[in-house]
C-alpha cells in the first residue's frame, strides 16, 4: 500500500537493488581462474583487491593486489565449494565440480621383507627427513612467483608419472607424487619459476639430494635424487637459473628428476602448470 501510493520510494528502491546487483556482476566477472578444476591440479587466479576467499569453509591466502592459488589433491571430492566476500561485503558462492583421473596401479610380488621394512635407523633418519620437508612447504611468503608461467627444469623421457602407486606383497605402498623425467647424472636442472631456496639437503634417506624452491603463496618445487646441489638455503633464483645435477642418490634404480609441486602440504601434480613436453621443446627451439 505504501508503495503504491509513494511511486518515488518504489524508484528508489528499485535504483539501489539495481545498483547492488550491478556492482554484484562486476565483482563476480572480475573472478578469474587459470588451470583445470581436476584432482592434483593448481589452480591460479585473482579477485577484486580487499576480497577474501574461502575453499571449503578455509580461508585462502590473497595476495595485496588479489591474486592466490588453490589446490586439489590425488583424491580429491568432486564437489568443492569457493566463497568470495567481495571489498563491500558482498559474497558469492560458487560451487566447483572436481573432475577425477584414473590413476595407474602396478601390482609386484615377492619383495624381500628388509626392503618392506627398514630397520629403525632407516625409520629414524627418514622421519627426520620428513620433518625438515614439511617444515619448508609449511612456509608462507609474499612472492608473486607462483603466478607466473612456469617452465620445465629439465626435459626428456618421462619415466614415472604423479598419482601412480605400487602394491607391494599386496599392502598399498605410498603414491607416487611427482612427475619423473629419465636423464643422464649430471643432466643440469633449472628453476621453473623465481623463487627462494628452502631447502638444500645432499643426501635424504628416500630422495637422496633434495631442493625445495618457495614460489611463495604456499606454491613450491621440489627436486628429488640430485647428485649436486649448486644452492644453499636462502638463494634467491630467477627462472631458467641453474639449480642441482640430476643424479641417482637416495632409493632409486637409475638416475632421473622427480619433480614435485606442493600447495602447503598438498601435493599437486606439476603437470598441471607446464606445457606438454613436446610442445615446450618446440617452443624453446623456435626461440633460437
Amino acid at each position: 500500500m505504501l508503495l503504491k501510493k509513494s511511486p518515488s520510494k518504489v524508484i528508489f528502491v528499485a535504483a539501489i537493488l539495481t545498483a547492488s546487483l550491478l556492482c554484484f556482476n562486476t565483482f563476480a566477472a572480475a573472478v578469474t581462474f587459470q588451470g583445470q578444476f581436476e584432482q592434483g591440479a593448481l589452480v591460479r587466479g585473482s579477485v577484486p583487491v580487499g576480497s577474501k576467499i574461502l575453499l571449503n569453509g578455509e580461508a585462502v591466502k590473497v595476495s595485496p593486489s588479489g591474486q592466490f592459488a588453490i589446490g586439489f589433491d590425488r583424491d580429491a571430492a568432486v564437489d568443492q565449494v569457493f566463497k568470495v566476500t567481495y571489498p563491500d561485503g558482498l559474497t558469492e558462492i560458487k560451487p566447483l565440480k572436481i573432475a577425477t583421473r584414473q590413476y595407474k596401479i602396478d601390482r609386484v610380488t615377492g619383495i624381500s621383507q628388509k626392503i618392506m621394512k627398514p630397520d629403525p635407523v632407516a625409520q629414524a633418519r627418514a622421519a627426520k627427513d620428513a620433518k625438515q620437508t614439511r617444515a619448508a612447504r609449511d612456509i608462507f611468503s609474499e612472492q608473486y612467483a607462483f603466478m607466473q608461467s612456469f617452465i620445465w627444469p629439465v626435459t626428456g623421457r618421462i619415466s614415472g608419472v604423479y598419482g601412480s602407486q605400487r602394491v607391494y606383497n599386496d599392502v598399498p605402498g605410498n603414491p607416487h607424487f611427482g612427475v619423473d623425467v629419465a636423464r643422464p647424472t649430471g643432466t643440469v636442472v633449472v628453476a621453473p619459476a623465481d623463487g627462494v631456496i628452502t631447502l638444500a639437503e645432499p643426501d635424504m634417506f628416500y630422495s637422496g639430494g633434495t631442493v625445495i624452491i618457495d614460489h611463495g603463496y604456499g606454491v613450491s618445487s621440489t627436486f628429488l635424487h640430485l647428485s649436486k646441489l649448486y644452492l644453499k638455503v636462502g638463494d634467491k633464483v630467477v627462472q631458467g637459473d641453474n639449480v642441482a645435477e640430476i643424479g641417482a642418490t637416495g632409493r632409486v634404480t637409475g638416475p632421473h628428476l622427480d619433480w614435485r609441486l606442493n600447495w602447503f602440504q598438498m601435493r599437486l601434480d606439476p603437470v598441471s602448470i607446464v606445457p606438454p613436453m613436446d610442445k615446450f621443446i618446440a617452443a624453446q627451439k623456435a626461440k633460437k
